[in-house]
């Protein structure tokens, strides 16, 4: 059950669901309805379980050449490939279901699509070209366009803002941890764009782009009247933290500074949705 478990990454998980409950938060009206919430938040994590299940069955080759995967449960041979497999697509189909009968059919429909983006375009593409962490930052911005489809049954404006937010974070996050881990990657033929270009000099270029463009895009919820001034005053902070880490690792291009854009991001994002949710304009 152990290994079952690990295939589904549940921190990964955790937060790919925190961020479906604050889409939803902003896109529900009216009475609070609990089933609703509690198969949201389920049949998503079913099907973020079930995509990462999958996703270390097509990667468990690759797994077994880097350092920090080789004790996964494929890679090290405590479970059977097609038992991951068979685990992963039972998950899916589940999540699916669930969200489609119980909550509404947009919202399986954007589970669904970031599934296959996710294992049929970024997975494949990470062993030819560095561009595949721009491509996985579309289904890794799905979350709270999940969540807010299964309050509103609909997408607006605030959804796609909640998105954006998340679709920017990712990459100084991940270009983090592929600056940590470019040796492994290199090893396993994952081309990110530390194993192109190992000077780090573009890696660091990217961190300090994005850091730049996260700050205007997290104070929008409160141009848009989502979120109050503890939220701006909030996120403008944060933002300024996270540039900040992102400024000393582009001067000096090293793990230690690299790590720290890894920690600034863990910090970011949750402390982020606690501002939104305790600062909100629309009850």
């Amino acid at each position: 059950m152990k290994d079952y478990l690990e295939l589904t990454k549940p921190r990964i998980t955790w937060l790919i669901v925190m961020s479906t409950a604050v889409g939803y938060y902003f896109g529900h009206s009216g009475i609070w309805s609990l089933w609703s919430v509690l198969n949201t938040t389920f049949g998503t994590a079913l099907i973020a379980s079930g995509t990462a299940a999958l996703n270390q069955w097509y990667e468990r080759d690759a797994d077994r050449l880097m350092h920090r995967t080789q004790a996964r449960p494929l890679p090290s041979g405590r479970l059977h490939p097609t038992q991951a497999l068979l685990f992963g697509i039972a998950l899916a189909v589940l999540g699916t279901l669930e969200l489609g009968i119980f909550v509404n059919w947009l919202t399986a429909g954007l589970g669904l699509m970031t599934l296959f983006l996710y294992l049929f375009v970024y997975t494949p593409l990470k062993q030819k070209t560095w561009w595949s962490t721009t491509i996985g930052a579309v289904p890794g911005a799905m979350p709270p366009l999940i969540g807010f489809a299964a309050a509103a049954n609909t997408l607006t404006a605030d959804a796609w803002v909640l998105g954006a937010i998340l679709f920017l974070w990712q990459f100084p996050h991940f270009y983090a941890i592929a600056w940590m881990y470019r040796e492994d990657y290199s090893r396993a033929g994952i081309q990110m764009l530390p194993v192109v270009e190992p000077d780090g000099e573009s890696t660091a270029r990217q961190i300090l782009i994005y850091s730049v463009l996260l700050i205007p895009i997290s104070l929008l919820p409160k141009w848009m009247g989502m979120t109050g001034t503890i939220y701006l005053v909030g996120a403008l902070a944060m933002g300024l933290l996270f540039l900040y880490s992102g400024i000393r690792v582009s001067l000096e291009r090293t793990r230690v500074r690299a790590r720290n854009v890894l920690l600034a991001s863990v910090l970011y994002l949750p402390v982020l949705y606690v501002l939104m949710m305790l600062d909100p304009v629309r009850l």
